[in-house]
């Protein structure tokens, strides 16, 4: 699994992306891209991290992601394969200036103004969503664009929601920061086996050492070493279910001793690396 910037494609004939039921349990996805989403989940507890919010959702969840907001995906780590997860992207400018020149699309306009704090929905508006959004991949083009308006037109008249910041989260990603995050992944991801210096990647950057944590920091919500053991982390865990051995597995993933890879396992999984591979063997 490579750490990138997520690119957006529209599925064909449509101007937005449906992503249904993508499995990304065992994956840690701190991503970000300039497409506004919906995501639907049900079926299981889980965490909501969006921007600096972060809490804990239980049986379902939706919630409106503004443009260029960090966020992880909502089933990371869920612990069960049964559950329902819905992804609708799309572009804020997808209906071109008709989104802020037609008084019957004012609404959404707003709504979309409103992403940008991050929006989670009440039970109500969860409950009179759920099998739309389940389905919504089923209709044809044309009653799935009317689908997808009259959805957003129910959540832009709702008064049953939560702004997950107190101010709208800024769009801190220019063109500039979103290729140097890209060549910092691809850097990871490349280089994760191997013991990382702070200085490799600080030079990357031309930052100081110190002037890199606070970047990094502020672009991923994580210190560059959090993020380093997150993604080793995901990276045991697939080589465990195939089968590799724990001891393996830690040098494999760039771990330097044993008892540091079983204690950042259990902290960010709840169970240590023995434990979790005999919950699949």
């Amino acid at each position: 699994m490579k750490l990138i910037l997520e690119e957006f494609a529209p599925d064909s004939n449509s101007s937005f992306r449906i992503m249904q039921n993508p499995r990304l349990s065992q994956i840690f996805y701190w991503h970000f891209h300039p497409e506004i989403e919906l995501v639907y989940i049900e079926g299981t507890d889980g965490t909501r991290h969006v921007g600096e919010h972060i809490s804990r959702y239980s049986y379902n969840d939706l919630v409106l992601i503004g443009s260029n907001i960090p966020h992880l995906n909502f089933d990371y780590m869920v612990k069960t394969e049964d559950y329902e997860k819905v992804v609708l992207q799309l572009s804020p400018s997808f209906l071109g200036s008709g989104l802020t020149q037609t008084p019957e699309l004012k609404g959404i306009a707003e709504l979309f103004e409103r992403s940008q704090y991050g929006i989670a929905f009440g039970e109500n508006v969860k409950l009179a969503l759920a099998e739309r959004m389940k389905n919504i991949r089923t209709i044809p083009p044309f009653e799935q664009f009317l689908e997808v308006l009259s959805i957003f037109q129910l959540l832009a008249s709702t008064t049953e929601y939560e702004l997950l910041h107190e101010k709208p989260v800024e769009n801190q990603y220019n063109k500039k920061d979103q290729e140097r995050i890209k060549r910092l992944y691809q850097f990871i991801d490349e280089n994760y086996q191997r013991k990382i210096e702070l200085s490799e990647v600080a030079e990357m950057t031309n930052l100081s050492e110190a002037a890199f944590c606070r970047y990094f920091k502020r672009m991923t919500r994580l210190t560059f070493i959090e993020f380093l053991n997150h993604y080793r982390v995901n990276q045991a865990k697939n080589l465990l279910l195939l089968d590799k051995n724990v001891t393996e597995t830690c040098f494999d993933c760039g771990f330097e001793s044993m008892s540091y890879f079983n204690r950042t396992f259990k902290k960010l999984t709840g169970v240590n690396p023995l434990a979790f591979k005999k919950h699949y063997f």
